[in-house]
């Protein structure tokens, strides 16, 4: 066998983490190891982010789109003659003379 065949073959089976210098691989792998759990938390919690980001884009479209339904329901209301409409049933009517202003003045004695 070639040295590069018998270079391979070893690190196939694992022979570089049970020779007596395997104390060092071990701490590399290890690390190597915590890197990735910390990786792949914090691409998790990104896509938790985004998909969050998300689901609040679309409450904000929604509650965005229930404003303008309801104060085009209030302009409706406020209107003269939906109001004249609503209180035409309680016997009510628009004044046939405007009204007249009242000054009230105070004598400084």
């Amino acid at each position: 066998m070639s040295k590069v065949r018998k270079g391979i073959y070893d690190f196939l089976r694992g022979s570089f983490l049970t020779d007596e210098s395997s104390f060092k691989n071990w701490r590399i792998l290890i690390f190597v190891v915590i890197l990735l759990l910390v990786m792949i938390y914090s691409a998790h919690s990104a896509d938790a982010k985004v998909v969050q980001i998300a689901e609040l884009n679309k409450k904000k479209r929604e509650l965005r789109a229930e404003d303008v339904d309801t104060s085009t329901q209030l302009m409706r209301m406020k209107l003269e003659s939906s109001i004249r409409d609503r209180v035409k049933n309680k016997g009510l009517s628009p004044a046939k003379t405007p009204p007249q202003k009242i000054k009230v003045t105070y004598n400084k004695e």
